[in-house]
């Protein structure tokens, strides 16, 4: 009679790659940041607040912006043609966006987050030699 033991390893993660609610979070905050840091480049090279798309910018970031602004003072540096303005309101809107999408990441994310299990099997294989006469 001989005895044979085989050992098979299972590893898998725990965490799911396809977390949606994630991807919405990073989308979003990441559209938003990029729109402040549009904003922030605009006001500081002197951009031309009557062109379409420096308006619309400006028109769709002015509610998150106008919450901070008075916090400091906009420091304004007058050009020949156009003027510059060092806005601190539009960066700590985007410190607070950043904070609130960290915070929100932390609370959709799984504790266990990226956990390793593993499972082994054994298996017992008994082989009888049996001659049969």
């Amino acid at each position: 009679m001989t005895e044979q033991m085989s050992r098979e390893t299972e590893t898998y993660k725990t965490r799911h790659d396809s977390n949606i609610a994630e991807r919405v979070i990073y989308t979003v905050f990441g559209l938003i940041s990029a729109v402040l840091a549009f904003r922030f480049i605009f006001k500081l090279l002197g951009a031309n607040p009557d062109n379409i798309f420096v308006l619309g910018v400006y028109a769709l970031t002015q509610p998150i912006v106008g919450i901070f602004e008075g916090i400091f003072s906009t420091a304004t540096i007058n050009g020949a043609e156009t003027t510059a303005l060092l806005e601190p309101a539009t960066l700590i809107a985007m410190v607070v966006v950043a904070l609130i999408a960290w915070f929100a990441l932390k609370i959709t994310t799984p504790r266990g987050g990226n956990r390793l299990n593993r499972i082994e099997y054994t298996k017992h294989n008994k082989s009888e030699n049996t001659n049969i006469q």
